[in-house]
């Protein structure tokens, strides 16, 4: 157990241009080798693809999308007597939104080379595919949730 009590979280500040904290959060997950102004511009160079193919606000369809791949339900391991159950569980606030903008990541990156020339255009096919409800971010999700349906047996070993 801890004994420094409970760990805050880090305030992160919003987004310049969007004022959005869930922004922020896309450009540090975004990031690579330190480098955020590359992906400040590919993000909002994203956006900027979103505005232009469907004609709304980018943050609207953004916040959308995060709210179409944020998952309810999930599976942790639980060892009893010897054997680990997979014992389903709600999944707290802060872990939602960062599951999501995580899936998010790696479903455009996960995105093929041929198809797509940048990162910024294979990100806003995912946003624009997430607030839809399909792409592979939202296919993870309800991945995640059937798994924890199915193992709904193990409820009662939830602590």
């Amino acid at each position: 157990m801890a004994r420094k009590g409970a760990i805050k979280p880090k305030v992160i500040q919003p987004d310049p241009f969007y004022g959005s904290r869930l922004v922020t959060k896309l450009i540090n997950r975004s990031m690579y080798d330190g480098k955020k102004s590359v992906a400040r511009h590919e993000i909002y160079e994203a956006f900027d693809i979103i505005k232009e193919k469907t004609g709304e606000d980018p943050l609207k369809v953004f916040n959308q999308a995060i709210e179409n791949i944020k998952p309810t339900m999930e599976v942790r391991p639980r060892r009893i007597g010897g054997a680990a159950y997979q014992v389903p569980q709600p999944v707290r606030g802060i872990r939602r939104e960062s599951l999501a903008i995580r899936w998010l990541v790696m479903a455009a990156n996960s995105k093929s080379n041929s198809e797509f020339h940048t990162y910024s255009a294979k990100l806003s096919t995912e946003i624009m595919d997430a607030a839809k409800g399909e792409g592979a971010a939202v296919k993870k999700r309800t991945d995640m949730e059937r798994v924890a349906e199915s193992n709904k047996a193990f409820a009662h070993f939830r602590w």
